[in-house]
């Protein structure tokens, strides 16, 4: 770093380390690197600063020049159950330290990626009957998430199905913002290479030129296979969509735009799990036996497989969800607490304790092995333990007021946060990059900025905040307030509180359902769960389940949500979804 810009960024004139921050946020987008790198670093110190209009140019510059996605979420539909692979690019924008460090990473069912200059393909195999997993570009320049859903149908679809699915896919690549549009078809064979990096356009123009989407599917009819990539030359109006093709004899080149001209197709571009409607009033299932004491509870990412922590026999009960049985028990070594499931499905992580907080700590279990690996070192009393969108683990430290973070292959915690008095929850909103904790004995919510690891603000709210749990779409917190008998909904942009709302007693757990229509409390001493509008907070069902209800977990597909029951040792299926 030039010593000039050293002294201005150390200067006691605040006009001086302005003119340091323009200079660093040149440098941030500039060709070397090395020296972008280190532009961001100072960035970053200089959002501390004590000047608010420092550290407020700071922050935007950072910003800037950030790693960003574009579009930054892809859904592939529902494709039939032969189909091999799927394709989408998406394009990597933001400075060259952006794509110049960059590593990328899949957590999903089948999902892979690679990076290409700055085209990001990604690759589903479909491997499960759901998807709902991301892809990550990490780097010096921050990271950036897209997430990635997709559906295997329950059996193969009828040709007349499949017409309908590439008309209106055709429909939405010619009635919306795309003017032409181009549909390559390639050969049977191995998976296409990645796109050559094309130059960047002018930055009034950020954000054109992407690739949409690329459908790929086998074309069973004389083994051909054909991939369909739609080229957005305008702005694209999100989300991507990719669906599978239309089975052939042969591979023609197809118009899609004479097809949409034709039939005049539209689709509806919803998220993949808004295709189930959550039900204002639940019904109790079944009930499924476990351990002893049920605590934590998790489903896998494909919907298949929960996981339960049994405080009363020191095991982790693994259940098929179909069968609504435990299909086996894996044994550890302390107190099991609260449980969490990997992105990719591979890994599950317990946080554990004794009562005089002696064997705290996380077991790892592999899943295909159904064994643990591993244990993680933790601070006393690992409470409810959360994978976030950029894939790394966080664990509330109930004793030590702070949160651990750990990634990949770590034994100790990589980084750490201090929130307030003492963290009960994590939760997370990826688009905002916001991560919130649910603090007891302060009776705050905590707001980290998920990018710098550090603490925004924190949020007053119902006392004794025991669960906190964030709307799918980002923009809606809600939390428990355990001696309050009460929920209350924070907005997570603006941090704005609604409520309290009243519910049963002593609310332990909450969740949303995966439209965030509706959100559920969970009430120890009530033997219930309170259904809320996920909006309003108006309540609009109260379903009793067993006694002493601990926790709650979603199914991924959004019909079931699971409530461990600590006092009769079961599981309580809700049907939550239709």
């Amino acid at each position: 770093m030039p010593p000039q810009l050293l002294t201005e960024i150390n200067s006691p004139v605040r006009e001086s380390r302005l003119s340091a921050v323009d200079k660093l946020s040149r440098l941030a987008h500039g060709a070397d690197l090395t020296m972008a790198a280190a532009a961001r670093m100072a960035l970053r110190h200089l959002t501390e600063d004590d000047s608010r209009s420092v550290a407020a140019a700071a922050a935007a510059a950072l910003e800037r020049s950030s790693v960003r996605v574009n579009p930054d979420r892809v859904e592939f539909g529902e494709v039939p159950p032969e189909t091999p692979r799927l394709i989408a690019d998406v394009e990597v924008e933001g400075p060259p330290l952006a794509v110049g460090a960059a590593t990328v990473t899949a957590s999903g069912p089948g999902l892979r990626a690679m990076l290409d200059g700055r085209r990001l393909r990604i690759v589903w195999l479909p491997r499960s009957e759901w998807l709902d997993g991301s892809v990550t570009v990490r780097g010096p320049a921050g990271w950036a998430d897209v997430r990635v859903t997709g559906q295997v149908s329950s059996g193969p679809m009828s040709r007349a199905a499949l017409e309908a699915r590439l008309r209106a896919a055709a429909g939405v690549v010619t009635a919306g913002d795309l003017r032409t549009a181009q549909v390559t078809v390639l050969p049977p064979g191995p998976l296409p290479p990645p796109p050559r990096p094309v130059a960047p356009r002018r930055r009034r123009h950020l954000g054109t030129s992407v690739l949409i989407a690329a459908l790929t599917a086998l074309v069973l009819l004389g083994g051909a296979g054909v991939t369909w990539a739609l080229v957005n030359n305008r702005q694209p109006a999100p989300p991507t969509v990719a669906a599978p093709s239309l089975p052939v004899a042969a591979a023609p080149t197809v118009s899609a735009a004479d097809s949409a001209h034709e039939h005049g197709a539209s689709i509806t571009k919803v998220p993949l799990a808004q295709k189930v409607r959550s039900l204002a009033r639940p019904t109790v299932a079944g009930t499924i036996r476990v351990g002893a004491e049920p605590e934590g509870v998790a489903v896998s990412p494909d919907g298949r497989t929960l996981y339960v922590a049994n405080q009363g026999s020191k095991i982790l009960s693994v259940v098929d969800a179909r069968t609504r049985k435990v299909s086996s028990s894996v044994t550890l070594r302390n107190t099991p607490r609260f449980v969490t499931v990997s992105r990719d499905g591979k890994l599950v992580y317990v946080s554990m304790y004794e009562a005089d907080k002696s064997g705290s700590g996380v077991a790892v279990l592999d899943v295909g092995t159904r064994k643990v690996s591993k244990h993680l070192a933790t601070g006393p009393q690992p409470f409810a333990l959360a994978v976030g969108p950029d894939n790394r683990l966080w664990v509330p430290i109930h004793s030590h007021a702070k949160l651990e973070i750990f990634t990949a292959g770590e034994q100790h915690a990589a980084g750490a946060v201090a929130v307030p008095e003492n963290p009960h929850a994590v939760a997370f909103s990826g688009d905002l990059k916001r991560a919130f904790t649910a603090n007891h004995e302060s009776n705050a919510v905590a707001v980290i900025d998920m990018r710098t690891d550090r603490t925004l603000r924190s949020v007053p709210v119902s006392r004794s905040p025991h669960s906190i749990a964030v709307s799918p779409d980002g923009r809606r917190v809600l939390v428990a307030g355990y001696e309050a008998d009460a929920a209350d909904l924070i907005d997570a942009l603006t941090l704005k509180r609604t409520g309290p709302f009243r519910v049963g007693s002593k609310p332990q757990s909450v969740a949303f359902s995966t439209d965030g229509a509706h959100g559920y409390v969970v009430n120890e001493g009530g033997n219930s769960v309170t259904v809320l509008d996920g909006r309003t907070g108006k309540v609009t069902a109260t379903v009793k389940v067993g006694r002493s209800p601990r926790t709650i977990a979603m199914s991924p597909d959004g019909r079931s949500a699971y409530v461990t029951n600590g006092a009769d040792n079961t599981v309580s299926i809700l049907r939550v979804g239709a």
